[in-house]
């Protein structure tokens, strides 16, 4: 199928790209180049602004696609507590706008990259794809009003849809040459990796307090090269016939952050220094999905999230490229 990825220049959108394409794919990019990494973008890149309503329907009028995966968003919990406009003008308007223009061109099938963010505090661990939806913080208010909207284009259009939701991304190409350059960084092993490479003088952890064994708070990572995965299967369920769904994507297993941060000083042998600071209102103790259903449905299993290949992966790219995509002689982007 010939797919446009947008956002496809972003951190998870450089790998869905090689994934997409080891499939079989045709696929375009449509991206404004703000946050993300064009370069190293192994497919033809729209130069994009997803907010723009007539440069989304020019490259869809010069253009034939038969889906559509949507990366294209801000994140940042935090961020999003502070610029709540600007979240939900590029997270949720430009999806409805994005909606809009592939009903016009008579694209059927779309991804959307939600977040488990959706789920506020959860009251079961895991969290099952049924568990009540009550978003904590703007960030997951601005994901879940796509997912709300989604059905409806289903109804109406005949799009169908794939929602993910996904846990924490974090990792690396297994062979160290792609990974996530954003600066500053927004997650705790990017930070903490900084903190190993002497460019932070201590690493922050937000929070020792928790209702947890640790006292820190408990999130499920996957690797980022099983989010690509995932985004394919997404495609392939759907050309299949596969009703309009939701999953989860995660490992289904909890790491805490000082179990994060331990296992990067022991992989680097880097002891470096870390300071408490007060934990957000806004986050959970714990999270924890359940993925039993994608396992189910699309056939899909976590093959590199286990917590020493996420933080060895990240390690090894961070340490080769401490300047990011910006460090001479970089090597290609296999990831396989």
């Amino acid at each position: 199928m010939r797919i446009l990825v947008t956002g496809g220049a972003g951190y998870i959108g450089c790998f869905a790209i090689v994934s997409l394409q080891a499939a079989g794919h045709d696929v375009v990019v449509y991206d404004d180049g703000s946050t993300g990494h064009p370069e190293v973008v192994t497919a033809n890149v729209i130069r994009g602004d997803i907010c723009d309503s007539y440069a989304l329907n020019t490259c869809l009028d010069e253009n034939r696609f038969e889906g559509i995966v949507h990366l294209a968003a801000i994140n940042g919990v935090g961020r999003s507590m502070i610029r709540a406009s600007r979240f939900f003008q590029v997270n949720t308007a430009a999806s409805i706008n994005l909606l809009d223009a592939a009903e016009r061109h008579g694209i059927r099938y779309f991804v959307f990259a939600s977040s488990t963010s959706v789920y506020g505090s959860p009251q079961t661990i895991p969290v099952e794809e049924s568990h009540p939806i009550a978003p904590t913080n703007v960030y997951g208010e601005s994901k879940l009003l796509v997912e709300r909207v989604l059905p409806w284009y289903d109804r109406a259009h005949g799009i169908r849809s794939v929602i993910l939701r996904f846990c924490n991304a974090a990792g690396a190409a297994l062979d160290g040459s792609m990974g996530q350059d954003r600066n500053p960084p927004a997650h705790v092993l990017p930070l903490a990796i900084q903190a190993a490479l002497g460019q932070l003088d201590r690493l922050m952890i937000l929070g020792a307090d928790y209702d947890t064994p640790d006292g820190t708070c408990v999130r499920d990572y996957v690797h980022v090269l099983d989010l690509a995965l995932a985004l394919v299967r997404a495609l392939d369920y759907l050309a299949a016939g596969g009703p309009s769904d939701v999953f989860n994507v995660g490992s289904g297993t909890g790491f805490s952050t000082r179990e994060v941060v331990n296992t990067l000083k022991h992989l680097s042998g880097v002891d470096f220094p870390i300071e408490i600071g007060p934990h957000r209102p806004f986050d959970s103790a714990t999270f924890v999905a359940n993925v039993s259903k994608i396992r189910d449905a699309l056939g899909w299993e976590p093959k590199y999230s286990d917590l020493e290949t996420i933080v060895s992966s990240a390690w090894r790219w961070h340490k080769a490229h401490p300047l990011g995509y910006k460090l001479p002689g970089r090597a290609g982007v296999n990831v396989a």
